[in-house]
């Protein structure tokens, strides 16, 4: 048989594979939001939700999955850059540095369920934070953190090693190297390693449900007060979030609409990963280009 021929075929059964794997996430994504979109509202969207009637809404559960998303990004974001920027440039090519990276590896493979029963016998019990948002947040930066660093790490090492001696001919110190030339070019793969951690963390269900807690207290929007007990910026409430509420109507859920609330619920947590996946990547091009006077 011919090369070309050989080539041809490999070629058509890698796109017949690829074709197969998109049409599975079409098919699914389709389903989710054929049978979701018909039951969201704004209604839906803001109001609380029921334990025993129909008619309930997930306003607090989506306010609390965004809420312990940008929490959990605060806490991950500086240090896996920091962790990221050091292996990447500073860190010497050792035994000691590999272990580093081997344990990341290692990290970022651990069950959530592991993550989320580390975090509640050591924040929940151990330090008696309780069921709370700021023990979700620790515990889903745990679960968060290898990820980001790894990417953020790849990101600064795919940077041509040219750009770096540009940088240091020019007078440049090796901090300042990092921060303007090389940090700028790398920024679009750090862009998407946060998209991809904050899609995890957005859509994390089983770490949360033992650290956040499965319960949803009525939260006063009006009182932004963070130290108060019923406002929605007090990191010491309970918090239920729309992927543990999606798991804990479908489980026990006895309300006469379980169904209906479930697949609404579900087509808006794929929404809105959709939504922050398009608005990171814009906002992305948008600092690249900004940062490095590109067009």
């Amino acid at each position: 048989m011919k090369a070309k021929t050989i080539d041809r075929i490999a070629t058509g059964i890698i796109y017949a594979l690829v074709s197969v794997v998109v049409l599975i996430l079409l098919f699914l994504l389709g389903l989710i939001l054929i049978k979701g979109v018909p039951h969201i509202s704004w209604r839906f969207l803001t109001s609380p939700a029921q334990a025993f009637i129909a008619g309930g809404g997930i306003g607090d559960q989506l306010f609390n999955s965004f809420y312990l998303l940008i929490l959990t990004l605060l806490i991950s974001f500086p240090i896996a850059l920091g962790a990221g920027i050091y292996l990447s440039e500073y860190a010497p090519k050792n035994w000691v540095t590999n272990l580093v990276r081997i344990t990341i590896e290692v990290l970022s493979s651990l069950p959530s369920v592991v993550v989320g029963l580390f975090g509640f016998l050591l924040f929940v019990v151990q330090f008696k934070l309780g069921f709370s948002i700021i023990s979700g947040a620790i515990a889903l930066t745990f679960f968060n953190l290898p990820l980001l660093t790894r990417s953020i790490e790849n990101s600064l090492s795919a940077v041509p090693d040219l750009q770096r001696e540009a940088g240091l001919s020019l007078g440049l110190s090796k901090w300042k190297t990092v921060t303007r030339v090389i940090f700028p070019t790398a920024l679009p793969g750090i862009i998407t390693g946060i998209i991809l951690s904050a899609g995890r963390v957005f859509g994390e269900a089983a770490a949360l449900i033992f650290t956040a807690g499965q319960s949803a207290p009525a939260i006063n929007y009006s009182d932004w007060n963070p130290f108060n007990g019923t406002s929605p910026l007090n990191i010491f409430r309970p918090a239920e979030t729309l992927a543990v509420h999606i798991w804990k109507i479908n489980t026990e859920g006895i309300m006469p609409d379980a169904n209906q609330v479930s697949a609404g619920a579900s087509a808006v947590l794929v929404i809105a990963v959709l939504l922050f996946n398009l608005l990171a990547r814009f906002i992305g091009a948008r600092l690249y280009r900004k940062i490095t006077a590109g067009k």
